[in-house]
């Protein structure tokens, strides 16, 4: 068993074209894990990511300020305690309101096979 708190867990850059913006980090919770990829995301004020999809089912876990998830069809402000589900293959994107800064865990079956599909 390994226990982590993620105040103890170190922020790094989160760089990557799917961000509409450069104030993202991350902390990776379970690097030894061999099934799921568990990390922390810090969105800045306004910051989000592009519409994307994954291979495999996506779950969210609003830790901290407000955000807002997105399909196709539906958007969705989301605030700390909030859990999402996306199903494999769905559109989305999520990130920070304009005045809130937004973190969350993301968990994913193995490594992360995210397809950007456009802003």
């Amino acid at each position: 068993m390994k226990v982590v708190r993620m105040d103890e867990v170190m922020k790094e850059p989160f760089e990557n074209p799917i961000f509409t913006g450069s104030n993202v980090t991350k902390q990776i919770l379970f690097p030894e894990s061999h099934d799921f990829t568990a990390n922390v995301v810090n969105f800045g004020k306004g910051v989000r990511n592009k519409f994307h999809a994954h291979e495999s089912e996506q779950i969210l876990i609003v830790t901290y300020g407000r955000g807002v998830v997105a399909t196709e069809s539906e958007e969705r402000i989301v605030t700390t305690g909030d859990i999402i589900l996306i199903p494999a293959g769905e559109k989305h994107r999520h990130g920070a309101t304009k005045d809130s800064d937004f973190s969350h865990i993301f968990i994913t079956k193995g490594e992360p096979k995210t397809k950007q599909l456009g802003d």
